[in-house]
Parts: structure tokens; C-alpha cells; sequence
């Protein structure tokens, strides 16, 4: 597969929380660090995606703010 987004983090799925319509993904990318994605049920079903799923979070968007204390 190839994509235009450059911002894939490679993680495993760590769980998966189905809803009536969505699903949200938990991926640990580190120790102690989570991304956490909502899709559709139907696309967890179709990828047949599993806790222990070695997947890709792509982060596609326009901006991308930085803040510093």
C-alpha cells in the first residue's frame, strides 16, 4: 500500500472499545504512550482488526500545532 501521509506511527493494538456505530482503537505506539482512534465498527469487522495487531496511526491533517511551557 502506498500513501501521500507521511505521519505513520507504527504501534500494536492494545484495545478495542465497539459501540453500536463506532469503535474506538487503542494503539500503545510506546511504553505508556496511546493513540486512541475512532472509526466505524464496520471497518474494524472488515480489517478484522484484534488486541495484538501490529498496526500503522496515520495522522493526516492540515496543522499541526507545537506548544512549549
Amino acid at each position: 500500500m502506498k500513501l501521500s501521509a507521511r505521519n505513520l506511527i507504527p504501534g500494536k493494538i492494545k484495545e478495542i472499545i465497539v459501540g453500536m456505530v463506532n469503535a474506538e482503537v487503542v494503539i500503545e505506539i510506546a511504553p505508556g504512550v496511546e493513540v486512541v482512534s475512532v472509526i466505524t465498527k464496520n471497518s474494524v469487522e472488515r480489517m478484522d482488526l484484534k488486541i495484538g495487531d501490529e498496526v500503522r496511526a496515520m495522522v493526516k491533517a492540515t496543522s499541526v500545532m507545537v506548544a512549549k511551557d
